[in-house]
């Protein structure tokens, strides 16, 4: 059976917004998000944000020392 195309443009009654604020997350959602997945194994060793970060960190910290100024 088909739903009528006025069907699917009707909100359901069990569904309600009254106490939603429009626009709430508009200012962070602008400034960009990085939303990185790890895999399982690697997520056991990174908890949290603050340990990838350091890890990350100290690993571009290494990166950099071992680029050559000329090709950077």
């Amino acid at each position: 059976m088909k739903k009528k195309a006025d069907d699917a443009d009707e909100m359901r009654a069990e569904y309600d917004f009254s106490g939603g604020v429009r626009g709430k997350y508009a200012e962070r959602y602008a400034k960009g998000t990085n939303v990185v997945l790890l895999d399982p194994d690697v997520a056991e060793v990174f908890r949290d944000q603050a340990s990838v970060n350091r890890a990350l960190r100290a690993l571009a910290g290494i990166i950099r020392e071992q680029q050559v100024p000329e090709l950077v």
